[in-house]
């Protein structure tokens, strides 16, 4: 095989290693995606949902960053509209001018300055400071300048009174379901593929085996799955958090590369902490300085975030009962009527972000920046990626498809950045546009309006064709989610496992209607579809039960 031919071997089907093959397949490259387990199983799945410029990336200097992070945020507005949506956030602030010596410490690097221990706090001026870069930069016709009130001002979040006296508003996005963006990635990239003739594949539950120039991909999940054997024109490490465990079992030399933290969210349906929200949402400061996010969330609430060092198997991070309660106690210090306990709490989940190893004053001073780092001596290229987030994850794509295709002797011919994801093609300019196109679906395809929202919410515009060819007009127990768009996703998205459609397909994870008749229904369609033996159907719905509330704090009834 020519380097034409053989596929650019990608580790990792996280949101940066989709990203990747999509920027790759548009270039016309043969691609393998291989992950240890499922698509956006990772971090992607355990983010705040933010797509922001990044703030606080301003006291350390990283301007570029901001820039880059908000032009990404303007693209994927305008590329992803059935994904991601402006988010008003509200920033409370209890002086003039607090902060102001420390964030100046934090810009210039100073490892000792007489304010580095005061107490912290960011007053209004240095919050509208930061807020005008951000409008500076972004220069975005879709996102309203920032703007200043005060604490009490009808339609601001009630924020203590004794503890504020000004909020600033401002706009971000939310990318609500990161997962389903993800999927949606990988199935632009097989249509690329397709469509230029190319080999393009997705082995999930794989497991990965470097032999000189010879790469083994061996299934995990099913033992009668053949082994694959390749000889890659170059590897892709994007495993995330996992960089460094990759590279050790494929017997990789390299120094350590990753020094990710642990992050938790927490996520309610509490009414009062909704009624005060007015779904919009809140960026403060817990009483430690760490920020604080407060987000509506489809039909939940999210909290967060947590940020401590971790050092074990990524894949073990839970969200512990301290990490619970101070994100309850940053709330109530905040909204002090919500009164949020322990009780209030649906589910929670906890990632680890790829962070680089780096040696840095907090966790919070760790750059979100991401690179390749390319490992010599191999029989062929071979790249890891550090660092990188949900935001850019993009640019990320574009930056490393250019290097994997300059050591192919290639030169990029096309790249995303002015490509719609699958499901924003033709969409509605507005909510009332947007609810009168799903109500014109809901006639011509028999299924409610509340089964279109569902299906809308996953797919976009993608859904029309869906549910136009659905073969019933069946319902998930207990829910409004068509059977179809759970079949779907098992032949069409790589779906392989219960929890591949509850967690990271389906989005059922936080829907609070989840029942057992709900997974039940899901594992006999595995069954059907050749994914799950008959005689497992039972054993794999109490497997996900158990897991959901032993990893999420989600109890079923």
């Amino acid at each position: 095989m020519t380097s034409d031919t053989k596929p650019v071997l990608i580790l990792g089907a996280g949101i940066n290693g989709c990203a990747l093959a999509r920027e790759l397949a548009l270039n016309g490259v043969p691609v393998w995606v291989v992950d240890s387990g499922d698509v956006a199983c990772g971090a992607t799945s355990g983010s705040s949902r933010l797509i922001h410029g990044g703030l606080r990336y301003l006291e350390y200097g990283e301007f570029d960053l901001v820039k880059e992070s908000l032009a990404e945020r303007s693209r994927l507005l305008r590329l992803a509209p059935q994904f991601v949506r402006p988010l008003k956030l509200w920033i409370p602030a209890g002086s003039r001018f607090g902060g102001a010596l420390t964030a100046i410490g934090r810009f210039f690097g100073w490892s000792w300055w007489p304010w580095k221990s005061a107490a912290p706090g960011r007053g209004i001026t240095l919050v509208r400071a930061g807020l005008s870069f951000y409008d500076a930069y972004a220069q975005d016709p879709l996102v309203p300048k920032h703007t200043r009130q005060s604490v009490g001002t009808p339609g601001a979040p009630p924020v203590d009174p004794q503890k504020y006296h000004w909020l600033a508003a401002y706009y971000d996005a939310q990318i609500v379901y990161p997962e389903r963006l993800t999927v949606s990635m990988l199935t632009d990239a097989q249509q690329l593929a397709a469509t230029q003739g190319v080999d393009f594949r997705v082995l999930t539950y794989a497991e990965a085996k470097l032999d000189g120039a010879t790469v083994e991909v061996r299934s995990t999940i099913s033992a009668d799955s053949p082994t694959e054997t390749i000889r890659p024109a170059a590897i892709v490490n994007a495993t995330g958090a996992w960089v460094d465990e990759t590279l050790a079992k494929l017997h990789v030399p390299a120094e350590r590369l990753m020094g990710g933290t642990k992050g938790s969210h927490l996520f309610t349906s509490h009414k009062p902490l909704r009624a005060a929200l007015g779904g919009e949402g809140i960026y403060a400061e817990a009483a430690d300085g760490r920020p604080i996010f407060i987000t509506p969330l489809a039909d939940t609430i999210l909290i967060g975030t947590t940020d401590q060092r971790w050092a074990g198997p990524p894949q073990d991070a839970l969200t512990t009962a301290a990490e619970r309660d101070y994100l309850l106690d940053a709330v109530n210090a905040i909204l002090p009527e919500v009164r949020l306990t322990a009780a209030d709490v649906d589910f929670h989940y906890c990632a680890v972000r790829p962070l680089p190893y780096v040696h840095a004053a907090s966790t919070g001073a760790v750059t979100r920046r991401h690179w390749l780092v390319e490992q010599p001596g191999l029989a062929m290229p071979f790249f890891s990626v550090v660092g990188g987030k949900l935001t850019t994850m993009r640019s990320l794509a574009q930056e490393a498809a250019a290097l994997v295709l300059a050591h192919l002797e290639r030169s990029p011919t096309a790249t995303s950045a002015d490509r719609r994801f699958p499901g924003a093609e033709d969409y509605p300019i507005d909510a009332a546009a947007l609810e009168a196109r799903q109500a014109a679906l809901a006639k011509c395809s028999g299924f409610s309006r509340a089964s279109v929202a569902a299906a809308w919410a996953l797919y976009g515009t993608t859904c029309e064709r869906l549910l136009a060819e659905a073969e019933s007009h069946d319902l998930l127990a207990g829910g409004n989610l068509p059977v179809a768009v759970a079949q779907h996703a098992v032949r069409r998205e790589w779906a392989m496992t219960l929890a591949d459609l509850v967690e990271r397909r389906l989005m059922l994870l936080y829907d609070q209607r989840l029942t057992r008749s709900a997974l039940g229904d899901l594992a006999k369609l595995l069954v059907a579809e050749g994914r799950l033996p008959p005689s497992e159907l039972d054993a794999a719905v109490s497997a996900e039960i158990d897991r959901l509330a032993a990893r999420f704090g989600k109890n079923i009834a």
